[in-house]
C-alpha cells in the first residue's frame, strides 16, 4: 500500500486514510512523512476506486508544524529520500498541498496539536472534523518566521479578514471550539473521534457519483480565483457534461425509479 516510517497508508473501502506517523515528536513534518504523503496524494488521484481521502495524525495529535533538522535530512531520518527532493524540489510544497491540489474530496480528523504547519496543511483539505480538546495556530510570527505554507494568502480566503489576521498576527492557540466558531473546522467531536466522524463522512461522499463530485469539487475551486460572471460560466462548462456520464443517467433512474433512499425518506 506505500508509506514511509512516518507515514501510513491504509484503504477502507473506496476511502485511503494517510496518518502522519511520529507520534513521539507530535507528528512534526520529516523528509519521509512529506515523501510519503505526496505519494499518498499521488496514489488517490491515480486510483479511480478511491473516492475519498482521510488524513490524520497517530498518537494523539495531528502535526506540531515543520521539524527542520529532519527536513535536511540530517541524522537517521530522511538521508534515503534526500533524492526526491533533488529530483522534485517542490515536493515538500506538493506534499503539504500547498502547491497540489487532489481531485478526490480530502477530509482531515484532527486529534491534539495541529499548529504551524499542521494547520498550514489543514488549509489544503477540504472539509475538517476536530476533537473538542485540538489545539490550533500558526505560531511563526512568536518565533520570529514567516508562514510561508500558503497561511497568508488562503486563510483569509476561507475565514473572515479579521480572525485570519489575529490569528496570523498574534501567533496565539485557538481551541477547537474557537476554530470551529470562525469556520476553521466544521464539525467538533468527542476526543479520540475525529477519525470515526471523518470516515462516517467519507462514506457518504463515496456513495454519490465520483465523477460529479470531482467535478464540483473542482468547481468551487476555480471559481474562487474569478468573477460570478465567469465562475458561473465556467461552472455551466464543468456541469453539463457530468449529467451525460452513466454515473448521471442511473441516478436519475434510481429517483424516477423511487429507489433513491433519500428521496424515500422526503
Amino acid at each position: 500500500m506505500g508509506g514511509t516510517e512516518h507515514l501510513a497508508v491504509q484503504r477502507e473501502g473506496a476511502t485511503l486514510i494517510l496518518t502522519l506517523n511520529r507520534p513521539e515528536a507530535k507528528n512534526a513534518l520529516s523528509l519521509p512523512m512529506l515523501v510519503g504523503l505526496y505519494d499518498g496524494w499521488l496514489a488517490a488521484d491515480e486510483d479511480d476506486a478511491i473516492r475519498s481521502v482521510v488524513l490524520t495524525g497517530a498518537g494523539g495529535a495531528f502535526c506540531a508544524g515543520m521539524d527542520l533538522k529532519a527536513l535536511a535530512g540530517k541524522g537517521m531520518d530522511g538521508e534515503q529520500y534526500r533524492d526526491r527532493m533533488k529530483a522534485d524540489p517542490d515536493l515538500h510544497w506538493k506534499a503539504m498541498l500547498r502547491h497540489h491540489r487532489p481531485r478526490k474530496p480530502v477530509i482531515a480528523a484532527v486529534e491534539g496539536y495541529c499548529v504551524a504547519g499542521g494547520t498550514e496543511i489543514l488549509q489544503g483539505t477540504d472539509i475538517r472534523v476536530a476533537g473538542e480538546s485540538a489545539t490550533f495556530g500558526l505560531f511563526e510570527v512568536k518565533r520570529g518566521l514567516f508562514p510561508i505554507g500558503g497561511s497568508t494568502v488562503r486563510l483569509p480566503r476561507q475565514i473572515p479578514r479579521t480572525h485570519a489576521l489575529e490569528m496570523l498576527l498574534t501567533g496565539r492557540p485557538y481551541s477547537a471550539a474557537e476554530a470551529a466558531s470562525i469556520g476553521l473546522v466544521g464539525h467538533v467531536v468527542p476526543d479520540g473521534t475525529a477519525l470515526e466522524k471523518a470516515l462516517a463522512i467519507a462514506e457518504q461522499i463515496n456513495a454519490c457519483g465520483p465523477l460529479a463530485v470531482e467535478a464540483v469539487k473542482a468547481s468551487v475551486y476555480e471559481a474562487a480565483e474569478m468573477s460570478e460572471t465567469d465562475g458561473l460560466a465556467a461552472e455551466l462548462k464543468r456541469g453539463w457534461p457530468v449529467f451525460d456520464t452513466a454515473d448521471a443517467k442511473e441516478g436519475s433512474r434510481a429517483f424516477a425509479e423511487k429507489r433513491d433512499p433519500e428521496f424515500r425518506r422526503a
